[in-house]
């Protein structure tokens, strides 16, 4: 195996983020589970997002940075598009989703997340990393950035 590709045996802390975020998604998944999928339907106001539909976009989000975490280990950088979240959202139509399918499919696509991001090797964390007009941040930050990303929708559905 060649050092690009060999997955390092010390904890990085992309895999300490890994960790938490399959933490998050287990105790998540579970709440999630416990409400009615009318009340997972219902919208705040005018204009924001059900329950259903964010949790809609944490599944494009997982799906978005899932290319970003594999692809910026493939070269000296990564560069790729942005993320057009009411479209994405209206377009799948996260709304009319069964409830239990849309939790399922989010807690496996992030429990994925969580193992990509175990794999990834502490040499490549460092690659710069344009996500559309943006400026470049490295692969480490958009790990981190993605757990922040989710746990502040999670507390949009759960507000303490």
């Amino acid at each position: 195996m060649s050092d690009s590709t060999q997955i390092l045996a010390g904890p990085t802390e992309a895999s300490r983020v890994a960790d938490e975020l399959a933490e998050v998604v287990r105790v998540a998944a579970e709440a999630l589970r416990r409400i009615n999928p009318r009340d997972a339907a219902e919208r705040p106001a005018p204009g924001k997002w059900s329950r259903k539909e964010i949790v809609g976009h944490l599944v494009d989000s997982a799906a978005n940075n899932h290319q970003r975490f594999v692809r910026a280990q493939e070269g000296a950088e990564y560069r790729g598009p942005g993320y057009a979240q009411d479209r994405w959202v209206a377009a799948q139509d996260y709304q009319g989703r069964n409830w239990e399918e849309l939790v399922a499919l989010w807690q496996a696509y992030n429990l994925h997340l969580a193992h990509v991001m175990k794999t990834i090797p502490a040499d490549r964390l460092q690659t710069p990393c344009f996500v559309g007009a943006g400026e470049p941040v490295t692969l480490l930050y958009l790990v981190q950035d993605y757990l922040a990303h989710l746990k502040h929708h999670l507390r949009q559905i759960f507000p303490e």
